[in-house]
């Protein structure tokens, strides 16, 4: 088994009970509703928000049914968010599936993801835990926000590394940061281990997409199409350093044809290969690592030393090495 498969099988009880919450959270007696949120969830995720949550909370004490009620939430609003992304985006494919708005146009996609949104702050009423509905509202605020900074970069074509972190803090760190302190909160965890499982989820999240980034450059099964952050306008940390560092001439060739949004297939894979022989993809990699051995000595530093801890350590090896 791979890192990723021994981390489920400690959880697989957990995570057999957390798809039966998940189906009641989003029944509606409405089969036109049904038809598409089916759809939707018809292909599961790698789960990778839930397992935090639960990892969370075992390693601090013990899964709740507030823990159960959090999982779901994280995962109906990732859900949301993703259903509302494929609209803005354009998105013809989702989870290795045509997305919602490929098959039931973008209006109706637009009210699923708000149906989906309105169950995520239902079940977060669940939870019976003030502070995990404050950082639920917060991170739907976050979430927007680096929706809308993402897209304001790509409209003004602005190409710069700390913007870049801005977004990717705020669209995929923040949620990571608030699955693994919801699962310390719903395990009774003390205030400074709620906040340093906060910060190992938020490095965990940046290498995650920073991994997810480097995907778009290599045709590789990952459920979407390959070349689909540069065709959305998208500039990404390897085209960002390749950019910032290569020779002038070939720089200032491979950002006319971005200045032009000329992003025909060609011109995608030109950019590709730019971004590669000059050192972006490296580069990419070489960040991701620097917050992994970030994550490693947050997690050496927890008060811990139950199985659980090394699942966390685990899950390290398994960000290191994804392949999907």
């Amino acid at each position: 088994m791979n890192q990723s498969e021994i981390i489920r099988e400690s959880l697989r009880e957990e995570l057999t009970q957390f798809d039966v919450y998940l189906r009641q959270s989003i029944r509606n007696d409405n089969p036109r509703i049904m038809e598409i949120v089916n759809h939707v969830f018809n292909v599961n995720g790698k789960r990778l928000r839930p397992i935090l949550v639960f990892l969370s909370a075992k390693l601090c004490s013990s899964i709740s049914e507030a823990t159960y009620h959090a999982a779901v939430t994280v995962e109906l609003l990732h859900t949301a968010t993703l259903v509302h992304d494929d609209v803005v985006d354009e998105s013809s494919m989702r989870r290795g599936q045509p997305s919602a708005n490929a098959v039931f146009d973008n209006r109706r996609s637009v009210l699923v993801g708000d149906y989906i949104l309105s169950s995520a702050l239902h079940e977060s009423l669940k939870t019976e835990n003030l502070e995990v509905i404050h950082i639920i509202a917060e991170l739907g605020k976050t979430l927007a926000e680096g929706e809308l900074n993402q897209y304001a970069l790509a409209n003004e074509i602005i190409i710069d590394e700390r913007e870049y972190f801005k977004v990717i803090d705020k669209k995929t760190a923040s949620l990571m940061r608030a699955c693994t302190q919801i699962g310390a909160i719903t395990a009774n965890a003390p205030q400074p281990v709620i906040e340093k499982l906060g910060e190992l989820g938020q490095k965990l999240g940046i290498c995650f997409q920073i991994r997810d980034d480097i995907f778009d450059y290599y045709k590789t099964d990952v459920g979407k199409p390959t070349g689909n952050d540069i065709r959305e306008g998208k500039i990404t940390l390897p085209l960002i350093y390749a950019l910032n560092f290569a020779p002038k001439e070939i720089s200032e060739e491979m950002r006319a044809i971005i200045n032009r949004k000329d992003y025909s297939p060609e011109n995608i894979e030109k950019l590709h290969q730019f971004a590669k022989q000059h050192g972006g993809i490296q580069y990419a990699f070489d960040k991701m690592e620097e917050y992994l051995i970030e994550a490693e000595r947050i997690i050496k530093e927890l008060p811990f030393g139950n199985e659980y801890k090394q699942m966390m350590e685990l899950l390290l090896v398994y960000l290191r090495g994804r392949q999907f």
